[in-house]
């Protein structure tokens, strides 16, 4: 398996590994759902196979096996752990979690020459957790390498970002991103709607399979563009999104209305100021339909009205320069 894109980052990691100053911690910061995690898989797998010349390591390889059947005894994934008898995750990765590492850090690396230890996210670390983790990245074991992944650098604490390589990671390319998606996705979805949604993360995109996101995308951009003067397309949408039936869709369209509201408001132009207000104003509302029993077809008849005064005029006196 290869990753696409990140080149540079593959390339200090190995020039790092290779140069014998290959930092014991390593921050991978960036977008959520741009190859990270996968980043962090392929490096622990790198290191664990010994650093070959090649940095994608064949599935038939002995370390890929028990790294496959989590059976490598020098690889420790932490992660948010599933709540009994649910396909639902914890609130957060806990100091037990940590304290489990240590009989780990109490032994040599038995069939590699390192030890890699993943966390991801290291922003769902609770606080109690990034403390006992801390004390490892102050004095950390001999031969073992962490791979933090981190989607939101503030959220963490100084002492633990101090104590780590940053290692950067943006967005993909579109064509990079409909590769990413065509290995992991149904050949019957629409690759290039979803590309779209994606944003550069296809990560992000893989939540959209199988719920039609082009034509939810379309009818968001016809608000947009066209308004809706006489509320019949907002209507249509909240009978259509506003049924048990049609919840994933509606989660969708809430994530994609702040996000559309978000691009017009970059466009810049005299109207930026109150489109900032809208986009604030979405994401207020899809926040909290998302946290609270908000009805969902008034969510959605509101979230399209806020989308739709996008493509009202601009305000007397506001027209910018060069209108006459």
């Amino acid at each position: 398996m290869s990753l696409i894109g990140h080149d540079e980052a593959i390339a200090a990691f190995m020039e790092a590994a290779r140069s014998d100053r290959l930092h014991h911690a390593w921050l991978l910061a960036g977008p959520e759902g741009v190859g990270k995690a996968s980043f962090a898989q392929l490096a622990a797998r790198w290191l664990l196979a010994g650093a070959p010349e090649s940095f994608a390591i064949s599935d038939e390889h002995q370390t890929s096996h028990l790294l496959a059947a989590g059976s490598h005894p020098d690889f420790k994934l932490l992660e948010r752990l599933f709540k009994d008898k649910s396909e639902e995750r914890t609130r957060s990765i806990t100091v037990d979690q940590v304290r489990q590492l240590q009989p780990l850090f109490a032994t040599t690396p038995s069939l590699s020459p390192r030890r890699v230890v993943v966390i991801d996210a290291i922003d769902d670390l609770e606080r109690g957790g990034a403390n006992a983790l801390l004390k490892n990245l102050e004095e950390p074991p001999s031969g073992t390498i962490f791979l933090l992944v981190s989607h939101a650098l503030g959220r963490l604490l100084p002492t633990i970002r101090s104590r780590c390589r940053l290692l950067r990671f943006g967005k993909l390319d579109l064509a990079q991103t409909e590769t990413v998606l065509r290995r992991v996705v149904d050949q019957s979805e629409d690759v290039a709607a979803l590309a779209a949604a994606a944003d550069g993360a296809p990560g992000r995109a893989l939540d959209f399979v199988g719920l039609d996101i082009a034509s939810i995308d379309a009818s968001i951009e016809r608000l947009a563009t066209q308004g809706d003067p006489g509320n019949a397309l907002r209507s249509q949408l909240a009978k259509l999104l506003g049924t048990k039936a049609a919840q994933p869709r509606y989660e969708a369209f809430l994530a994609r209305v702040p996000r559309r509201i978000a691009k017009a408001a970059r466009a810049g132009g005299p109207d930026m100021p109150e489109r900032i207000a809208l986009w604030s104003e979405a994401r207020r509302i899809a926040d909290l339909a998302q946290r609270q029993s908000m009805d969902p077809q008034m969510t959605v008849f509101e979230l399209a009205g806020l989308v739709a005064s996008l493509a009202a005029p601009p305000l007397p006196g506001r027209e910018g320069p060069g209108v006459g």
